[in-house]
């Protein structure tokens, strides 16, 4: 059957969000092909507001809808310790434990030669310097136990020696080859709670 061209389009367009395959697309685009023009102005308005509205924290580079985010403005938590994660749904994971009240730092990326990722694509100056400039007692790695994962974590412990700061990783509570996103809470609670130190 050939369907319509924007139902095509909106098809494929969908087809490209992860873990959407080409059937679960088809369906969601009949979906809103049948919803009511008011969910519909709703669904649009939720999707340009995310662009529009969201900002990157320009502390520990969180979402934030301000320059800063809540966790980095909150007088509540500990900011003598940092939280460092690969990716935004890594804080999602954490956070969601209720094990961990310190700072984070989103690294965008791990050391990943193969994928192009090196020393300068991922945000390790920027954490060096909070470093510097802060009070920071603990450096606490929650990168996936992977190989790039754990290469990553081995060149933050190594690049820290010379600061006055406690290296420790989140401990093996999560399967080597798992991923912090798709853990249970109970696993990544464990893990935060049972970290180990590097240095």
């Amino acid at each position: 059957m050939i369907l319509p061209e924007p139902l095509e389009v909106l098809i494929e367009e969908l087809n490209k969000l992860p873990s959407i395959g080409k059937k679960t697309a088809q369906r969601l685009a009949l979906f809103l092909l049948r919803s009511d023009d008011e969910y519909i102005a709703k669904f649009i308005t939720a999707i340009g507001n995310i662009k529009k509205n969201i900002k990157i924290c320009t502390d520990c580079y969180n979402i934030s809808t301000s320059e800063v985010c809540e966790i980095c403005s909150s007088n509540k938590r500990d900011k003598s310790i940092i939280c460092v994660v690969e990716d935004i749904s890594d804080i999602i994971a954490v956070e969601k434990t209720n094990e961990y009240n310190g700072l984070y730092h989103v690294l965008g990326g791990v050391l990943s030669p193969l994928s192009g990722k090196d020393v300068e694509s991922i945000r390790l100056k920027e954490l060096i310097d909070r470093i510097r400039n802060s009070e920071v007692k603990e450096i606490l790695l929650a990168l996936n136990p992977d190989t790039e994962g754990e290469t990553t974590s081995l060149y933050i412990a190594k690049l820290l020696k010379e600061f006055n700061v406690k290296v420790t990783r989140i401990a093996r509570g999560l399967p080597v080859g798992g991923n912090l996103e798709f853990a249970d809470e109970a696993t990544v609670g464990r893990a935060v709670l049972n970290r180990i130190t590097l240095q």
